[in-house]
């Protein structure tokens, strides 16, 4: 959706962005006390790139995610992934996924349900767009690089979750209910149309270039 912004608003918004500070991992109120969960994917290394095919650019089906050190005493996880440096006020939710059983280490490429995709059997939260599944990433052309976390956190016995549950219901679960959690980054970019590449300087060169005189 964000992709259709014209070029010239991405360059205006280009300052305006929601902010690691807002993200969940540092809004729960309880990271000085949590327990580290590692969290790692197939497709990207942590502040690497994510590859075209999870992107609106490409397939758009989730990228595949694992993580370690789940402390005894997980009844469940929950999955957030927000994008930080959207122009919003709060970050863009991509994906939630909730009551993952703690004894599951991972999600399959394609576990979320995405435009075209069906998708795996999971409890999905609603994301910004109000729906439940995987936004594949899509950040305006020109706003510059994006930073996406993914975040698992590890919850106690009583966190309960209904129907499609929203960010801030599953931020009260974690802020009440949480003992640990971690974060993946992956970052994404679209070119800026008003930067040509060197390639096509120098063929807009040689079209310019007057003739040589026979």
């Amino acid at each position: 959706m964000l992709e259709h912004l014209p070029e010239a608003l991405g360059h205006a918004l280009r300052d305006r962005r929601a902010g690691l500070d807002k993200l969940v991992f540092n809004k729960c109120g309880l990271r000085a006390g949590l327990g580290t969960v590692t969290v790692t994917s197939l497709a990207f290394a942590d502040h690497a790139p994510i590859p075209e095919r999870y992107t609106a650019d490409g397939e758009g089906v989730s990228p595949p995610l694992e993580w370690h050190g789940i402390p005894e005493g997980a009844a469940s996880l929950a999955l957030v992934v927000e994008d930080a440096d959207a122009p919003t006020s709060d970050p863009l939710v991509h994906a939630i996924v909730v009551d993952i059983p703690p004894h599951e280490g991972s999600l399959h490429e394609g576990a979320l349900s995405s435009p075209g995709h069906d998708g795996e059997r999971v409890h999905a939260g609603r994301n910004s767009y109000l729906r439940a599944g995987w936004i594949p990433p899509d950040p305006p052309r020109g706003h510059g690089l994006h930073r996406y976390a993914f975040q698992v956190f590890a919850l106690r016995a009583g966190a309960k979750f209904k129907g499609t549950p929203r960010r801030d219901h599953v931020l009260a679960a974690i802020q009440e209910h949480g003992i640990a959690g971690g974060l993946l980054v992956g970052t994404y970019e679209r070119p800026d149309g008003s930067i040509k590449s060197s390639s096509a300087q120098r063929s807009l060169a040689v079209d310019n270039a007057e003739p040589s005189p026979d």
